[in-house]
């Protein structure tokens, strides 16, 4: 059998993950208060119909009746309405009652409260 080497060499220091990361973020995103408020939107989002009644909206240049949104689901008159009710409750919508028609638009505070959550931050260096 060989001898056992005992003699002990000293190994290079690797930088730890830590030393390369990414620098430390310059401002807090937003209050627990905010982030209440826009996981509102959010949950009123969180249901297919929803996001197709905004994205309809969205890509509408007015208000539109109640009696065009239904025109574009297949869906009863009872659940169109409870869809719009949700979104009006969260703050995404606004109703106006004109005789027997209600129309709909979208907040547009609303939306930019959405889009501030995954705007990217400009890095200055």
């Amino acid at each position: 059998m060989a001898p056992v080497s005992t003699a002990t060499e000293e190994l290079p220091v690797i930088a730890s993950p830590a030393d390369e990361c990414c620098p430390p973020l310059t401002e807090a995103g937003m209050s627990a208060e905010e982030a209440s408020g826009t996981a509102a939107l959010f949950k009123a989002l969180a249901d297919p119909t929803r996001v197709q009644i905004v994205n309809l909206l969205a890509n509408s240049p007015d208000e539109m009746c109640v009696c065009n949104i239904n025109e574009s689901f297949d869906l009863s008159q009872a659940t169109l309405s409870h869809h719009l009710k949700k979104l009006v409750s969260a703050g995404l919508l606004s109703r106006e009652q004109r005789g027997t028609w209600a129309f709909y638009s979208l907040k547009s505070d609303a939306l930019r409260r959405l889009a501030e959550v995954v705007r990217p931050v400009e890095v200055t260096t």
